[in-house]
């Protein structure tokens, strides 16, 4: 059996769609906080079963008879989440889980300033002390590309902080070639990046947004504070506007530059450019 954390969340619930198209419902569980909201599963037949990384009692059931185990991180930022990876990690080993696999981060690195790299880099080396295989899938950068570039279709700029090169990658695509890992007989070991095919700057988005538009999309570098207080005055949270801040420094320090074959190996095709997603967005 498959068992999948977070199956009500984008990624996890993503996830467990492609296994339906690979696997017997039957051979696939979820573990989730309300079991309520995973309902429409249960009705095609998935296991699911009521689970939470702060539970480790409720975590070992919903394990159960698992041969792989798909920890997806959590991202409560008033919680403990290296512990409470650490109770999920410790539950997959004693339900006797084979594999576990954990949704990391690109540039999950010492040095790298983006706050998660911590729990996440914690949470790699629980699972090399587990004793048993796993993976550390360090997804690239996979939310809505209008949240790192702005509002560049309005204001005809792409204003943001300095930046570095990104491998910018499709969440469900990612959650594809998770699924796709999950069900196959290849295994990969340790940490494995998951990334488009290649890194881009806002440089090179300015100019792939300007020959899908017809239009000039300048690309504009903003002090990092300046953009910090322009955020507050627009009224986003400080402490998120800070927190997307430090993505953009790791960009520009370059821990998130490279690139990385496997996702285009577990699709059996090159995933979604930035180009092929700037497009769908103004279609």
């Amino acid at each position: 059996m498959i068992v999948v954390t977070g199956a009500t969340g984008g990624l996890g619930s993503a996830t467990v769609e492609y296994l339906l198209e690979r696997v017997p419902a039957e051979r696939i569980g979820v573990s989730v906080r309300d079991v309520t909201k995973a309902r429409s599963l249960a009705d095609r037949g998935v296991r699911v079963r009521q689970g939470s990384y702060e539970d480790p009692a409720g975590l070992r059931d919903a394990f159960e008879g698992a041969e792989q185990v798909l920890l997806v991180s959590g991202n409560d930022p008033a919680a403990d989440i290296a512990a409470q990876h650490r109770n999920a990690i410790e539950a997959a080993v004693a339900a006797g889980a084979r594999r576990v696999l954990y949704t990391s981060q690109q540039g999950a690195v010492p040095g790298n300033p983006y706050p998660p790299t911590e729990f996440h880099l914690a949470t790699e080396a629980f699972l090399a002390e587990s004793g048993v295989a796993w993976t550390a899938l360090r997804n690239a950068a996979y939310g809505p590309l209008e949240q790192v570039l702005g509002p560049w279709q309005r204001t005809g700029v792409i204003a943001q902080p300095e930046d570095g090169p990104v491998p910018y990658v499709d969440r469900a695509e990612v959650a594809e070639g998770i699924a796709a890992l999950l069900a196959g007989d290849r295994s990969l070991d340790g940490p494995v990046d998951l990334t488009a095919a290649k890194a881009i700057t806002f440089v090179d988005a300015a100019a792939i947004a300007t020959e899908l538009t017809g239009r000039t999309i300048e690309r504009v570098v903003l002090d990092d504070e300046q953009w910090v207080a322009d955020q507050i005055a627009a009224g986003f949270p400080e402490q998120m506007a800070r927190l997307l801040l430090t993505f953009y420094q790791a960009s520009r320090e370059g821990y998130l530059a490279e690139a990385s074959p496997v996702l285009t190996e577990l699709l059996g095709r090159e995933p979604s450019s930035v180009a092929d997603r700037l497009a769908a967005d103004i279609g």
